[in-house]
């Protein structure tokens, strides 16, 4: 058994990731750390875990921890950890994007690798220090990365992709309460959005060139998931690109290729990826789905916690969604 820590648990990602270890047979909750509800019960932010749990919410931290994730809001890790020292044996999973970019990936002598395990299986393993994917990002990057190691993502790249409400997290602001959200779809950040430089990070790593990206993220009308669609030029057959995702992510335990047509039920409160191939004259349109606070976020922290421990990768992840 491993000890874990949660910096800012009140959070959706942060009840997520109570939800896993919970379960998770080879991890104990040793602490959730909160600034605003020390002393409280888990169970008085997360109402579902309600006779799951008698935790609470703790003041303090425990800098012996195995492992650590940080469930703060983006630019607040940074100064976390500068103020929070964890012994030289914790392991750091941040789901912030702080860490995310090369350029950021050092900070107080460690290197933070990027969690995508369909790409750095490897390096995770080996890792002390973790950047959680962001949730677009993840979709994006699934959808696209086995274009981009064959080479053939070198023309212009269009995407579009909706998110689910707590994709905003908890807090309320005009686009996220109730009665702006209900029965309303809008984009936002057009062509800016955030996730886009990790997203470019990972698909230029194989060293081939990469076509522009125009993303359009949308915010929909109910709670949990992304669908993302992506298309771009492409000369070759339909049935050599499904041989070329079916080969890249032969060893990838929750991304896998669908030949049916996507909806987000099919992966709502799991932590798989699908992944579906349409062909039109000359395009290429790849569809991708997943829950955005499991492998979008708190599912693919624990996929990597699994990873830097020696766990199975599926370990407290085989979440099954309910279609109706």
């Amino acid at each position: 058994m491993i000890k874990a820590g949660i910096i800012g648990g009140s959070g959706y990602t942060g009840g997520e990731l109570i939800r896993i270890l919970l379960n998770h047979p080879q991890t104990e909750i040793d602490f959730v750390f909160s600034t605003t509800r020390a002393g409280k019960s888990i169970s008085s932010a997360h109402q579902d875990l309600l006779g799951q749990t008698d935790l609470k919410f703790s003041g303090e931290i425990n800098p012996n921890v195995d492992v650590v994730f940080l469930c703060l809001g983006h630019g607040n890790s940074t100064s976390f950890l500068n103020e929070n020292q964890f012994s030289a044996s914790t392991k750091i999973i941040d789901l912030s994007n702080d860490f995310r970019l090369q350029a950021d990936a050092n900070f107080n002598g460690q290197r933070f690798i990027y969690g995508l395990p369909e790409l750095n299986k490897s390096a995770i393993k080996a890792a002390n220090a973790i950047a959680n994917p962001g949730c677009f990002a993840t979709a994006i990057q699934l959808a696209l990365l086995p274009l981009s190691k064959a080479g053939l993502l070198n023309n212009e790249v269009h995407i579009n992709a909706v998110t689910g409400s707590t994709g905003a997290g908890v807090g309320l602001s005009a686009t996220s309460h109730f009665s702006w959200r209900n029965n309303n779809v809008s984009w936002y950040k057009p062509f800016t959005h955030q996730h886009l430089g990790e997203i470019g990070e990972s698909l230029s790593s194989f060293g081939n060139a990469v076509g522009k990206l125009f993303f359009m993220p949308n915010r929909g009308n109910f709670t949990r998931g992304i669908l993302a669609t992506a298309y771009t030029k492409y000369e070759g057959t339909l049935e050599k690109a499904k041989a070329l995702y079916q080969d890249f992510y032969k060893d990838a335990v929750f991304t896998h290729l669908s030949d049916e047509e996507l909806h987000l039920k099919q992966v709502v409160n799991t932590n798989q990826c699908h992944i579906h191939l349409h062909k039109h004259e000359d395009l290429l349109l790849v569809t991708s789905a997943i829950d955005n606070l499991l492998k979008g976020a708190s599912g693919q922290a624990v996929q990597n916690m699994n990873l830097m421990f020696g766990f199975p990768e599926t370990e407290g992840l085989l979440l099954k969604a309910g279609v109706f």
